[in-house]
């Protein structure tokens, strides 16, 4: 789990590089922001996380599968990460800012399109 890198992603990658080249300028990894989102947009008030579907429990999808082994013990870490994420989204809406989560398959070839434009109209429907 050591290898598993925190940021710069390659989904994340995939979605800062669609939104610069739309013409949105935005911080990356904003500590001053609870939960240090992936993307922030603070001319739009928009704070953006790209989830991974294993690690923060995409329910309903194929790529949240929980493994055989230790089967508890990452019930229980996901769980938790799941209770954060529902906290870190509510302390930034309640300071007047839109949260909008990206699951990484929605990042695959077949739907990535639909996902960075849906993703545009959110942030620009904040203003």
């Amino acid at each position: 789990m050591s290898r598993i890198r925190g940021k710069d992603t390659k989904p994340e990658m995939i979605v800062r590089k669609r939104l610069f080249s739309m013409g949105f300028r935005y911080r990356i990894h904003d500590k001053s922001i609870a939960g240090k989102p992936d993307i922030t947009l603070p001319r739009y008030k928009t704070a953006v996380f790209i989830n991974g579907c294993f690690w923060h429990g995409h329910q309903g999808c194929k790529y949240f599968v929980l493994p055989k082994t230790r089967t508890e013990w990452w019930t229980s870490k996901i769980s938790n990460t799941i209770i954060n994420d529902l906290k870190v989204t509510e302390l930034i809406r309640q300071k007047g800012w839109q949260v909008i989560t990206i699951w990484e398959c929605e990042l695959k070839k077949n739907q990535i399109e639909n996902t960075i434009e849906r993703l545009a109209s959110s942030i620009r429907g904040n203003i």
